[in-house]
């Protein structure tokens, strides 16, 4: 993990930084938690405890309120984001196959102009002789 995200992911901020911070009611906060939105840590004292990402959160959340979307909506726009970050992992593990550098050439000549098809289907990157 990158320092600068380490250094986000701290919870270093008790209810009342996070409540003045966000503009929430101590109320709200709780009830994102209950929601499985944010997940502070707890200290030793059992007091919530919150980093930078969980006030990005909330206010992230704030927005979407605002924006008219309700909870359940909320909750399916992470949950997608939650998929799309396992996705993106799991294909990073994935080892890269034949076919995977076959498209990625591909795209990559489609990208550079270099790889039209012309009416018959043909690819005009490779040039063939016609007979006479």
């Amino acid at each position: 993990m990158k320092e600068k995200e380490l250094r986000r992911s701290l919870s270093v901020f008790p209810i009342g930084t996070v409540m003045k911070l966000t503009d929430l009611t101590a109320r709200q906060i709780r009830y994102y938690e209950e929601q499985e939105l944010i997940r502070p840590q707890r200290n030793d004292g059992n007091r919530r405890m919150y980093s930078l990402n969980d006030i990005d959160v909330l206010l992230e959340i704030k927005d979407y309120l605002a924006e008219g979307i309700n909870m359940a909506g909320i909750k399916h726009i992470y949950d997608m984001q939650a998929q799309a970050k396992q996705k993106k992992q799991a294909d990073l593990k994935r080892p890269v196959t034949d076919e995977d550098v076959r498209r990625i050439f591909h795209d990559e000549l489609v990208q550079q102009g270099r790889f039209n098809n012309d009416e018959q289907g043909q690819s005009t990157l490779f040039h063939t002789h016609k007979p006479l």
